[in-house]
């Protein structure tokens, strides 16, 4: 029996780590990428890449504009970005960077693209360990927003809930880049950088935080970044 499942995809490492983990547990992928206003569209240059790299079914491109609400410093250039902290200051409050309520707009709007289908999963990249300090990455905010769909969606009141999967939800970034060379997701393709242009700027706290994975995977970043950390020992 084919097994369907929705995951949001947005090009980033975490993202295509996790739905290639989908296609590894056998489902039939539906991908769903949002536009939701971000200064920058570098990192849905290669998002269709990476989606028919894993065979996925369906890509849907959804347009929200998060841009229009502002609040944060990836849909409003007004509001600076946070560059070069030290690795043990990332995640100690929230950063400027955090998208209000973005994951529980991407999951409201996953959940309805899940109830069409119909799917009986939906995968999303969120992790809690080595984070940026989201609200929205973790595991409470997870079981809470599963409640919620058990009691909001026709299929679970049948008696076929959607299962939210989380799957590198407590994983380190190493660990997930581990099992992304595990199940040759094409690391390459991805973005992961709050900045745009050819070349990611090795400054932001995203780029600190996936520089520090390959560190300590002890391997190179595939992609190609302005600068450098001092730390950064493994580059190509």
């Amino acid at each position: 029996m084919t097994r369907n499942a929705v995951c949001l995809l947005s090009g980033g490492l975490d993202s295509c780590v996790t739905l290639f983990l989908a296609k590894q547990e056998g489902y039939t992928l539906y991908a769903l990428t949002f536009d939701y206003g971000q200064v920058h569209k570098r990192e849905l240059q290669n998002v269709k890449k990476i989606g028919e790299a894993a065979g996925v079914k369906n890509h849907v491109l959804f347009t929200v504009d998060l841009h229009r609400f502002g609040g944060s410093s990836l849909v409003d250039k007004n509001i600076t970005i946070p560059k070069n902290k030290r690795l043990d200051e990332i995640g100690n409050q929230i950063p400027p960077t955090y998208v209000p309520a973005r994951n529980t707009v991407f999951l409201s709007l996953a959940l309805a693209y899940a109830e069409t289908i119909p799917a009986e999963a939906i995968f999303i990249g969120a992790h809690a360990t080595d984070y940026s300090g989201y609200p929205d990455c973790r595991p409470e905010y997870f079981d809470a927003y599963q409640k919620m769909a058990n009691q909001a969606t026709r299929a679970a009141v049948e008696g076929h809930p959607i299962q939210i999967k989380t799957p590198i939800l407590s994983l380190s970034k190493a660990e997930i880049i581990k099992k992304g060379v595990e199940v040759n997701a094409p690391l390459h393709l991805t973005w992961s950088c709050y900045q745009g242009g050819k070349k990611a700027c090795g400054q932001c706290d995203s780029c600190l935080l996936r520089l520090k994975g390959f560190q300590d995977m002890g391997t190179p970043d595939p992609i190609q970044y302005h600068r450098y950390p001092s730390w950064y020992m493994v580059k190509k």
